[in-house]
């Protein structure tokens, strides 16, 4: 297995998702923190001036989404054969299609129109988002989005909705398949462990 470090700011961020990965295959990686102070040092040394970056044997590789892709097939979680790993990427292409509707609450600044934003996503978007996944898992009659076991699929799920739960904290109760999606993911022991003692 290739040496891994992980470079990211000092939070969850964009860097979570090959943090799960690297926990729940008990693979050991540094993972490298940046401070605001710190990052200008670093941004020129990386592919493209941007962070998250994945170094594998001393060379740097950019952009998170080809970064989970990479991380899932080399630790086992891309499914068995390429119709599990297009389930994933279904799975996955839900959550992109939901990010916009979470950084326009991120970036807007305006308090009214924050609130605004927040009753949106917790009740419109997230319902929607939601109900598409509750499909998925009926669809699979398991606990996982694909197959029977973990894959980067049930990882992505889970940290998009560690985003929504601090907005409002009984958002999954109509969905009782994510909830026992959500549940089996953190009963994983590796993931268990590490969520004990994340920042």
């Amino acid at each position: 297995m290739p040496a891994f470090r992980l470079h990211y700011f000092d939070s969850r961020g964009r860097a979570e998702i090959a943090r799960l990965m690297f926990n729940a295959a008990g693979q050991e990686f540094d993972d490298v923190r940046y401070s605001k102070e710190e990052w200008p040092a670093f941004k020129p040394k990386t592919p493209l001036g941007q962070l998250p970056v994945l170094e594998v044997d001393g060379e740097l590789y950019a952009e998170s989404g080809a970064i989970f892709n990479y991380l899932a097939r080399e630790l086992g979680f891309y499914g068995n054969g390429n119709i599990e790993a297009l389930q994933i990427d279904i799975v996955i292409g839900i959550a992109k299609d939901f990010y916009p509707n979470l950084l326009k609450v991120f970036y807007t600044q305006e308090e009214q129109a924050k609130k605004e934003l927040i009753q949106k996503l917790v009740t419109e978007d997230a319902t929607q988002f939601f109900t598409k996944y509750e499909q998925l898992l009926k669809d699979n009659g398991s606990s996982y989005f694909v197959g029977n076991g973990l894959t980067l699929a049930d990882i992505v799920v889970y940290d998009v909705i560690e985003y929504l739960l601090p907005l409002r904290a009984d958002i999954l109760e109509p969905f009782p398949l994510l909830q026992a999606n959500r549940k089996t993911v953190e009963s994983n022991p590796r993931i268990a462990a590490y969520l004990k003692t994340r920042k």
